[in-house]
């Protein structure tokens, strides 16, 4: 659980800029790409991933520049970059500019249960890492680069002529 502000939007910059990072690798093509009949495709996953900043967020109280959360997806990754983008700022200065760290043991009503306002922090990121994990084996699944977010990816580990591990 968060403690400070200042830990959250150092953790979240790192986060939303990985999530950029892994967005900036899917091409349109790829978006309807749904290797087996029980995952999301990457299209759902991407806008999940998005629409799920101002619908997590929203049950806390603040209001995130960030479409619906019964939105229907784009069909364009350079859209919904764009859309991530807008709405991950928008996290950071609703949060910074509506909660101080004496907030964050604060309790809200969440999906039927009462979290605390850095348990929700907390849980918007590994969140957002859960699924990123999702959408990077269905990237690989459909032979696009994976960048590297917590390391080097097999790409990043052969441009650095090192075998990748196996």
């Amino acid at each position: 659980m968060f403690r400070h502000i200042k830990d959250f939007t150092d953790a979240f910059k790192y986060e939303s800029e990985s999530t950029l990072k892994v967005f900036k690798h899917i091409s349109n093509e790829a978006l309807a790409h749904k290797p087996h009949a029980d995952v999301r495709s990457m299209q759902r996953l991407v806008w999940h991933i998005t629409i799920t900043l101002g619908e997590m967020l929203g049950k806390a109280g603040l209001t995130i520049d960030c479409p619906d959360e019964h939105s229907k997806p784009l069909n364009d990754m350079e859209e919904i970059y764009k859309v991530y983008e807008k709405a991950s700022k928008s996290v950071l200065n609703e949060v910074v500019k509506n909660w101080k760290d004496s907030d964050l043991t604060d309790e809200v009503s969440m999906y039927g249960e009462n979290w605390a306002k850095g348990t929700i922090l907390t849980v918007l990121i590994k969140h957002e890492a859960h699924h990123r994990g999702q959408l990077t084996i269905l990237m690989r699944f459909s032979g696009l680069t994976v960048p590297g977010i917590y390391g080097p990816s097999k790409e990043e580990w052969a441009a650095f002529d090192v075998p990748s591990p196996e």
